[in-house]
């Protein structure tokens, strides 16, 4: 039986558009990031999974501790809710209404992190008056800079590069009595999120792969001092590095204590492109054939689930199952029809369905209230996603 039958048997009595995870193979993605990471363990990425379940799930396996959070909000929500006691919210917050619940809840300021790397994220927190000090870990700019720093490669997060910037932020954070500094992060998006093996573009290929190798020897170089410079100030709890497409290399570095990851979980068609791992698709959804405009072409239903980042076409949905589908480049993905080309289409009827999978991971259960997880031939659980717990904290 091959994989459309199986998904079509087990979803027989579902009315798409509606969303899957293959637990199978959400199972052996996990393993893999645990095989990969060589010990270290794995901070599981809610923004990657955005469904309680299955972060309780990911969280409860060997080989991972902890969650590392998108928004404040999010990470008071899974404290109150037990998913965890080890909480590191990946980018700063202005929101003063968290910040002041977070301060005045004891329990919650033991199990959340904030992220900070500069001077108003602390005069925020302080302002919150808060009843013990608020655990902070300071982002770190790891990205890549090249011909005399004229040239960055990677995403632009923290202003703080050097050992010297990243040490003197650190001192300045020891004198407020109201923070309390366990961890440094650096997040080196060139790497991680950026697949070595475009299709297609064998040139582009090898520029990726010069400016990622390296961008990892400047780094693990930097990392280290860095380390070293803030641990001669203080003590840290962790060190955190890298995501689903850098395992590997950055748990090789004696300075990182902790990986990031979670796309790897769900394993989007973007993370098809790197050379140094594989994955199996295992988060999918399903859209119903409605129209047969014309021979070569079936149209579904919905389907404009655009993924965030530099509008493209590899920002859009790929056809899965069956295969030989592509998009009518007039249309592409559209928001209440998708028409999809080519001879498959052919043997596909008015009501059959055609399965997707989505570009970036978690961004696709922003679409749906439930994930069915199927195993084998059958939906053994249906659980909600983020909003079909009424939570939207983006």
């Amino acid at each position: 039986m091959n994989l459309r039958e199986r998904y079509d048997i087990a979803t027989a009595g579902i009315e798409p558009p509606f969303a899957v995870v293959d637990l199978a193979a959400f199972r052996a993605n996990a393993a893999n990031l645990v095989r990969r990471a060589n010990g270290k363990p794995i901070r599981v990425a809610s923004k990657s999974v955005r469904c309680r379940a299955l972060l309780e799930e990911v969280v409860a396996m060997d080989g991972f501790a902890g969650i590392m959070a998108f928004t404040l909000p999010e990470a008071l929500w899974l404290a109150h809710r037990n998913v965890s006691d080890d909480i590191l919210v990946a980018y700063p917050t202005t929101d003063q209404s968290a910040l002041a619940a977070l301060a005045h809840d004891p329990a919650a300021a033991r199990a959340i992190t904030l992220m900070i790397d500069a001077p108003d994220h602390v005069a925020l927190i302080e302002e919150s008056a808060p009843v013990q000090p608020i655990r902070v870990c300071v982002d770190v700019d790891a990205s890549y800079r090249a011909i005399g720093g004229r040239l960055r490669i990677g995403a632009l997060r923290s202003p703080l590069h050097t050992p010297a910037e990243v040490a003197a932020f650190a001192a300045r954070v020891l004198t407020h009595r109201s923070l309390s500094l366990v961890g440094l992060m650096a997040y080196e998006s060139q790497i991680a999120g950026v697949g070595d093996v475009p299709p297609g573009r064998p040139a582009r290929s090898r520029a990726i792969r010069t400016m990622q190798r390296r961008s990892r020897s400047e780094l693990a170089r930097r990392r280290a001092a860095i380390v070293r410079a803030v641990r001669d100030l203080t003590d840290l709890e962790f060190v955190n590095g890298g995501g689903t497409g850098s395992v590997e290399s950055t748990a090789a570095e004696r300075a990182i204590t902790e990986i990031a990851a979670g796309s790897g979980l769900y394993q989007p068609h973007s993370f098809d492109q790197y050379s140094n791992f594989s994955g199996r698709p295992a988060a999918l959804f399903a859209l119903p054939v409605v129209r047969r405009p014309r021979p070569g072409v079936a149209t579904c239903l919905g389907g404009g689930y655009h993924a965030s980042g530099p509008p493209g076409a590899d920002r859009l949905p790929r056809p899965y199952l069956p295969t030989g589908l592509t998009y009518d480049p007039n249309e592409g993905a559209g928001e209440v029809q998708t028409p999809l080309l080519g001879h498959t289409a052919d043997h596909l009827a008015i009501g059959d369905r055609v399965w997707f999978r989505h570009t970036k991971a978690g961004e696709l259960c922003e679409r749906f209230d439930e994930l069915h997880l199927i195993e084998n031939t059958h939906i053994t659980q249906t659980v909600p996603t983020y909003r079909g717990e009424a939570q939207c904290f983006l």
